[in-house]
């Protein structure tokens, strides 16, 4: 088993987790005040996932390890034109820092970016996608088509959406059919 997760900001309440559980694609999201990383550690400490696909930087350009010049963005930023992770900054640092103990005891964390696995993989519906509250059933039905598991209930947010897409990441990872950008040493995003 494997989990996607959104990534939001510690206490507003829009971490979402996305796992499957006897044949559907279950979700859950963090409480608005409450510590979206304990949520995320008691999730995995209570599932024990074998992997974790994540939408959030996990590393940092090379030039901070005093290879190159870019302190800014990664090469597997740059070819998605992803954020880069010193934008991102405290929720960069705290994906590191979740990650690291997990990663100690066998459970890896995967990079994922759910914009690009929408245009990537859902290109007929990329227009909709995070820009208006109500095509979000309609994307969610034409995405749910796409995927291996039925979902046990429709997400009712775009950061449910997001978590359900890092999911289908790992799904995609595990079955030897996922891109992968960037270079190993610096950090990957697999898509």
């Amino acid at each position: 088993m494997h989990l996607g997760i959104d990534y939001g900001a510690k206490l507003a309440g829009t971490t979402a987790i996305c796992y499957e559980q006897a044949g559907q694609l279950n979700i859950q999201q963090s409480e608005k005040k409450k510590d979206a990383d304990k949520f995320i550690q008691a999730t995995i400490d209570t599932l024990k996932p074998t992997t974790v696909f994540i939408d959030a930087p996990l590393s940092l350009p090379l030039a901070y390890f005093g290879e190159g010049d870019n302190y800014f963005y990664r090469d597997c930023d740059k070819v998605l034109k992803g954020m880069s992770p010193m934008f991102l900054g405290g929720l960069t640092a705290r994906a590191i820092k979740l990650a690291k103990p997990y990663e100690k005891i066998g459970i890896p964390f995967y990079e994922t970016y759910p914009a690009q696995i929408v245009k990537h993989y859902l290109v007929a519906i990329t227009e909709g996608y995070k820009k208006q509250k109500e095509f979000l059933a309609d994307f969610c039905n034409i995405l749910e088509q796409q995927l291996p598991y039925q979902l046990a209930a429709l997400p009712t947010n775009w950061h449910q959406v997001d978590s359900v897409l890092a999911w289908w990441a790992g799904w995609r990872y595990e079955n030897g059919d996922v891109k992968i950008y960037g270079q190993e040493k610096e950090g990957l995003i697999y898509v």
